[in-house]
């Protein structure tokens, strides 16, 4: 057993509440703890409630001890991205904006489905104001650091999630991808984040980003991951998107290795250009599932148009948000957002139906692409994490973070299943992430193909986390 609980996994804590070798109590206190000793200079936490955390983790004891736990996740320390509903908590979405006096009645469906199964409720996590960018930081809760360089972004828009699962702040995390706010993190702190496929976990509210937006798992092993996506994906009325409910274990099968499979490589997407360090990496990475046995064709792969249609989708939800917001209001908040709002709002319901039609093609184009290859492999992210505070490397550009993430969005479009997990460190000692793209409603299939690679390639910790 690691001597530090906190770095313990869900499914290793699981078995050890079994066994009465380790308490609820104890691992709570382990990650409060951490969280008191390094939270301060990553800025993972928009809010922590220990008393609470505490009060759950007694309570989950005791259930272990009569050998009668709550659920699947009892007794495991989790986090709550701060933009779903918690109750009894503020939901600020990064943003001074919002007054946190106000009731907080209602759980989102992701946070409800935790709480169900006996999930110890730590705190909420940093977001960009209304999760709007690729980075961390915000004018309510400031910036967001990398815990494999303080320096560095996290990315974002789930960064806080990830800084908090990559140094054990938390074993399970929940996070909002709505072009890559998964993904992007992930690969920049060297954990695992998968989006699911669109609809497979409930989401309430409706985001005003529309059916580009889905949330899902981060955490430090892939097993973890199948484990959180098994609670998360049990039906909430309250969601008309979701899809038909499914009883499915994501950890049965999860061993499967990926033999006989066809996989596709992509280098690059609509000929992005890739760091060379990042390149090399992906490369090696997709060479060794030949060794696990797949069958491994480099592509050339070319998604006409995403960069527009995305645009098109992203800026009129942003647009849609802050039309609820008053000008007091407006002149609190991130200008980049403002930028965004601007764009669509002048954008014409003639060019918003365009971009819906344009975006149905994609999506028809990925699903014959996938009657002829299982998974798509590309890099997560054209580049490693650069500096923290600033919205985008140092080129500047028109597009903001879509300009960066040329791997992310595309499979929000088209509504895939899509991950990143940790394919090695820049010389710089950043990580970087290999994305695993699969068919629609084929979650099972890139969580095996991701854990095939893990089981060759286990997470690592940031430094000094060992």
């Amino acid at each position: 057993m690691k001597n530090d609980p906190a770095l313990l996994s869900a499914t290793e804590l699981l078995v050890l509440y079994r066994s009465r070798r380790l308490s609820p109590v104890e691992v709570t206190q382990a990650c409060l703890d951490l969280i008191a000793a390094v939270d301060a200079e990553l800025n993972a936490f928009t809010l922590v409630d220990g008393d609470a955390a505490m009060e759950s983790a007694r309570a989950s004891e005791e259930r272990w001890l009569k050998g009668k736990p709550l659920g699947l996740v009892d007794g495991v320390p989790t986090t709550i991205k701060d933009l779903l509903l918690t109750k009894g908590w503020p939901t600020l979405r990064g943003s001074k904006a919002i007054s946190p006096d106000q009731p907080w009645e209602e759980d989102a469906p992701a946070t409800a489905r935790l709480r169900e199964q006996g999930a110890i409720l730590l705190g909420k996590t940093t977001t960009p104001e209304l999760g709007h960018k690729g980075v961390t930081d915000s004018p309510l809760t400031g910036i967001t650091r990398n815990p494999w360089n303080p320096a560095m972004t996290p990315g974002g828009s789930s960064g806080g999630a990830a800084v908090a699962a990559a140094t054990g702040m938390g074993a399970l995390h929940v996070g909002t991808d709505g072009g890559g706010s998964i993904r992007i993190p992930a690969s920049f702190t060297g954990i695992f984040g998968l989006k699911p496929s669109f609809g497979r976990v409930p989401a309430y509210p409706a985001s005003p980003f529309g059916t580009v937006s889905h949330v899902g798992p981060m955490t430090r092993t892939v097993p973890d991951a199948a484990l959180m996506l098994r609670v998360l994906a049990c039906p909430d009325p309250r969601d008309w998107y979701a899809l038909p409910p499914v009883d499915k274990d994501y950890l049965a099968g999860l061993d499967g290795g990926v033999a006989g499979l066809k996989v596709a490589f992509a280098p690059t997407l609509n000929g992005a250009p890739v760091d060379p360090e990042v390149a090399a990496l992906v490369r090696r990475a997709a060479t060794e599932f030949t060794d696990l046995g797949a069958e491994v064709e480099e592509v050339m792969l070319d998604l006409p148009g995403t960069t527009d249609v995305f645009f098109a989708h992203w800026s009129a939800g942003a647009a849609t948000v802050m039309a609820g917001f008053t000008e007091e209001q407006k002149a609190m908040m991130d200008p980049h957002l403002r930028g965004f709002e601007s764009a669509g709002a002048s954008l014409s319901l003639l060019d918003y139906q365009q971009a819906v039609l344009a975006r149905a093609r994609l999506g028809m184009q990925m699903s014959l692409f996938h009657r002829r290859y299982d998974i798509l492999l590309t890099p997560a992210m054209p580049i490693p994490a650069f500096e923290a505070g600033q919205n985008e490397p140092s080129r500047p550009d028109e597009t903001g973070w879509i300009d960066w993430t040329p791997f992310s969005y595309p499979f929000n479009l088209t509504q895939q299943p899509a991950a990143s997990i940790p394919c090695g460190l820049t010389a710089a000692g950043l990580p970087v992430g290999l994305q695993i793209v699969g068919p629609m409603h084929r979650d099972d299939l890139v969580l095996r193909a991701a854990r095939a690679y893990e089981m060759q390639h286990p997470i690592a910790l940031p430094p000094g986390r060992s």
